[in-house]
């Protein structure tokens, strides 16, 4: 005998006995008569005693049934109402979000949005994780994920918010001192700073309008886990490095730092929100996500200093 009570054996019991009926407790649950018939026989198989006395116009409990119905028909209806309750935490947008968003992106893209988002859903809160290294959505138990990068083939449900292309840089200080890179080749004989986080090796791959490639890889005297702290290198016109369009954007309007190599492009890659199924997906995380996309499927970096071009 299995150590699980017979669920289905109680609720059906419970029903019949609601409706006064087989027939009725069959339409009560969107079920077949038989349905319903077997499991109340399996039950009282299971007991080792009848529930009804069952004749041709007439539907009676038995004693041994009425000992049973009133538990039967109690759990049913606990069973009702804790189904009824998870379904409306799932379809209203309230509970803790776990995020998980590149560093410099959340702290200048995101975390500015936030107020806004809490005034909307006063009943969401989110634990919001910044780190750049790729985190396990599954394994770490997150709910989402913001994802910069050329995305690869996955298990996980992405949803493209904007195209997100990388900009090669370097102050003007640097250009007068150490002259402006031509082709992608020249930049061997130039500092170039690396990042450690990209998902490939550490290679930037060119092409041109023409079909050529080159690959080139960074060689200089610093490497990070985030690119803002490449940004000092570059604003001091010590070296070359590749920054994210969000975070090249403010630097190209001031003239501090001037796109080279224009000719040649990097993989673009796009802003993803990212999850772990679509099908289970609680309303919170659906209303975070619209959020996101109304607000950073045109950002302003991308009307900036014609960088918005796909």
């Amino acid at each position: 005998m299995s150590k699980l009570p017979d669920f289905e054996g109680l609720a059906m019991f419970a029903k019949v006995v609601e409706e006064r009926s087989f027939a009725g407790a069959a339409r009560a649950m969107g079920v077949s008569v038989a349905t319903v018939s077997r499991a109340v026989g399996r039950l009282e198989e299971r007991l080792g005693g009848r529930l009804f006395n069952r004749t041709s116009r007439r539907l009676a409990l038995t004693d041994f049934g009425h000992s049973l119905a009133e538990r039967a028909m109690r759990l049913y209806d606990e069973a009702e109402a804790a189904e009824n309750a998870a379904r409306e935490l799932s379809s209203r947008p309230r509970g803790l979000i776990r995020l998980a968003v590149p560093m410099s992106f959340g702290l200048r893209w995101v975390a500015p949005l936030l107020p806004d988002f809490f005034r909307l859903y006063p009943e969401i809160s989110i634990d919001l994780h910044l780190s750049d290294a790729t985190v396990d959505l599954v394994g770490e138990g997150f709910d989402a994920a913001l994802r910069i990068a050329v995305l690869p083939d996955s298990s996980l449900v992405a949803r493209r918010l904007c195209p997100v292309a990388p900009v090669v840089l370097a102050a003007p200080a640097y250009i007068a001192r150490h002259g402006l890179p031509r082709h992608p080749r020249d930049l061997k004989d130039h500092h170039c700073l690396g990042y450690a986080y990209r998902r490939r090796q550490d290679i930037w791959h060119f092409t041109n309008g023409a079909g050529e490639e080159e690959s080139v890889t960074p060689s200089g005297p610093l490497r990070v886990t985030n690119a803002d702290a490449l940004v000092p290198m570059l604003l001091e016109g010590l070296a070359i490095a590749e920054l994210p369009e969000f975070m090249a954007a403010e630097h190209l309007a001031d003239g501090r730092l001037t796109a080279i190599l224009t000719d040649w492009s990097l993989p673009k890659g796009g802003l993803y929100f990212v999850t772990p199924s679509a099908r289970t997906r609680p309303a919170k995380v659906g209303v975070l996500a619209d959020f996101l996309v109304g607000r950073l499927s045109e950002p302003a970096w991308r009307r900036s200093v014609g960088l918005g071009k796909d």
